[in-house]
């Protein structure tokens, strides 16, 4: 199963966009769906995730209380609403998913897509 995420853009800072993940099969109960983005230069890092099964949510302390990580079961589609968005946000956001709860290792997350460009200007 790949997970393809969508929605990037060029923003400015302190303005919002809501990313989108879509697997392209079915979603099970044991998964957890994590967001994770790569600046330039940088390593990959957490950013969210959440459980399918109940909705447990969990961020990185960097976008905790600005992004907002949900679901939406019918379309089988995962969202990240990202507010109040800062230069140092500018990443390539990627979506992937593991079965442990809690992870924030890239290592335990995936298969990796392309991912998409999130820009925010100053």
């Amino acid at each position: 199963v790949q997970l393809q995420a969508s929605g990037g853009g060029l923003v400015q800072a302190g303005g919002s966009l809501t990313l989108s993940c879509a697997p392209s099969g079915r979603t099970y109960s044991s998964w957890i769906i994590g967001w994770f983005r790569q600046a330039p230069g940088k390593e990959r890092e957490f950013v969210s995730a959440i459980r399918w099964r109940d909705g447990r949510t969990y961020y990185a302390d960097s976008v905790k209380g600005r992004f907002a990580i949900s679901k939406d079961n019918a379309k089988n589609t995962y969202y990240l609403q990202m507010n109040s968005l800062k230069p140092e946000d500018t990443a390539i956001y990627y979506c992937a998913k593991t079965t442990q709860y809690g992870s924030t290792r890239d290592l335990d997350f995936g298969p990796w897509g392309q991912g998409t460009l999130v820009t925010v200007s100053s």
